[in-house]
């Protein structure tokens, strides 16, 4: 439980019978990022990526963030590579580094700091030996880009239109 940004809110690993949930709730933020007319996430909105929420979920590396027992957000963290962060990191061959897809917060929930307080949570609360956390998102998303950028993440370079990022969070 994460109380000290985020009074009143929890964070917590994701249960298999929320994969559901998740996935709606990842496709409403997708809908609401097209509505903005921002390029981020449309593919969710056809079902791409299901069966890999679902996985993350199943596996454990999926948190929500409860406000109330209400699901506002969810994150993905995994010590793993996927396909995609060895495209955009190339392979992590001293394995130092944890990933975080898919951070979303319900749109009418945005701009409470939500989004900070769960990026400090996983800081403070993640026991992991890995070094970094390491994420990436469309270049073009100014607001998204300087969000992690105030959180005090390294911007990297730019990949296939993708901004890749670091923050030291260990050792």
């Amino acid at each position: 439980m994460y109380q000290n940004t985020l009074e009143g809110y929890q964070i917590r690993t994701a249960h298999s019978e929320e994969s559901i949930l998740i996935i709606h709730m990842l496709k409403e933020v997708a809908q609401w990022l097209k509505e903005k007319e921002i390029d981020q996430w449309q593919y969710l909105l056809a079902g791409g990526d299901d069966e890999e929420i679902i996985q993350a979920v199943n596996n454990k590396n999926t948190y929500i963030i409860l406000k109330e027992n209400e699901m506002i957000g969810t994150f993905t963290l995994s010590s793993i590579q996927c396909e995609w962060d060895r495209h955009i990191f190339g392979e992590d061959a001293l394995s130092d580094s944890l990933y975080l897809h898919r951070l979303a917060i319900i749109p009418k929930c945005m701009k409470n700091r939500i989004g900070e307080g769960a990026l400090m949570w996983i800081q403070d609360n993640m026991n992991t030996d890995k070094t970094f956390l390491k994420l990436d998102c469309v270049a073009n998303n100014t607001k998204l880009n300087n969000f992690y950028k105030n959180n005090g993440f390294e911007h990297l370079g730019v990949i296939d239109g993708h901004n890749k990022y670091r923050k030291r969070i260990g050792k």
